[in-house]
């Protein structure tokens, strides 16, 4: 069964149409919770999104009523503006909340300001946090939904939905295809959520980087671990590259910016190595000349700012589904 879109336009129109079924968790803690039907459900959902963002006026009226927080304690450009968009385009009313405007500056845990805002009734809220894990604390405490937006070094899993969308739309499918994951593994969110997301639904997943930025064990995920670029890239159907997390390095895992680019950079000569239809991801923001040649990020197989673009349509299928996926106002 499904629910025609054209409801939310106000006129006879024939729109896409949504899947009328819904998520089997309350909440989006991480990749690891859903299962390969979720995904295929938030995906599917995603393709009917992604058309409001077509239309002349770019807005439903789906969470009419709703109230959704958005809760960032790290800096954001593309998260944090693409959750605030898609509130919008589903008729949301949103609160934005940065750390350094909040009372987190005079003390207050985490915790407490959670509790704060739930005694104001918020219908869900979207978390960025430093901390691992910091998302599934407020789930054990908040009546709310809870969105994770990016914890730690945990998890990002609407990057990793948004990727896939990306993937599935130039390829038609996730089972398969060689996906080659490069950089700064260790220290990625993204590769996690990727890695949970792309094994589950049958993709070939490939991972490279310098030895000393390669997850111990990182091969329990079904995945296969090379320090050659070269043979993670080689065959490829898609190449993501991961920036380098400066930021959470305690210590020195590799000798300079230069040589890094040097061995392990995604060249255009690297990239012929993939297939003639390669598709070039990042998850932003990108390091040009450390992780990526300019000509390359910029290049036609380049699909970084489709991504951008999907990544609202993806998060709009998120709050659609969480919150019941029920069209108001039909």
């Amino acid at each position: 069964m499904t629910i025609d879109a054209s409801v939310h336009r106000g006129g006879d129109e024939p729109g896409r149409s949504v899947p009328a079924a819904s998520l089997h968790v309350k909440n989006l803690l991480g990749i690891a919770d859903l299962g390969a039907d979720d995904i295929t459900l938030l995906l599917d959902t995603a393709v009917a999104m992604k058309e409001v963002g077509s239309r002349a006026i770019k807005k439903v009226p789906a969470l009419r009523g709703k109230t959704v927080v958005n809760l960032f304690f790290e800096p954001s450009t593309r998260t944090r503006t693409s959750f605030e968009v898609a509130e919008k385009r589903l008729s949301a009313d949103t609160l934005n909340i940065a750390a350094s405007t909040s009372s987190v500056t005079k003390g207050e845990t985490l915790v407490d300001t959670a509790l704060n805002l739930e005694a104001m009734a918020p219908d869900m809220i979207v978390l960025r946090h430093a901390s691992s894990g910091a998302c599934h604390l407020l789930s054990r405490v908040c009546r709310s939904r809870v969105i994770n937006a990016g914890d730690g070094m945990h998890e990002h899993p609407t990057q990793a939905l948004l990727d896939a969308f990306t993937i599935r739309e130039h390829k038609g499918r996730l089972a398969g295809l060689k996906v080659a994951i490069v950089g700064d593994l260790l220290h990625s969110r993204v590769l996690r959520s990727n890695l949970l997301l792309l094994t589950r639904m049958g993709a070939d997943v490939w991972v490279s980087g310098p030895t000393t930025l390669i997850p111990p064990g990182v091969e329990r995920f079904g995945v296969r671990a090379t320090w050659r670029i070269e043979e993670a890239v080689e065959g490829a159907d898609v190449i993501m590259m991961l920036r380098i997390q400066r930021e959470r390095m305690q210590g020195h895992f590799f000798p300079s910016l230069r040589e890094y680019f040097t061995v392990f950079g995604l060249t255009a000569a690297r990239a012929r190595l993939a297939k003639p239809d390669v598709i070039i991801m990042h998850p932003g923001p990108m390091n040009r000349g450390v992780e990526i040649a300019s000509d390359v990020a910029d290049g036609p197989y380049s699909v970084i700012l489709e991504q951008v673009a999907n990544g609202v349509a993806v998060r709009m299928a998120v709050l659609y589904l969480l919150a019941g996926g029920v069209m108001e106002g039909v």
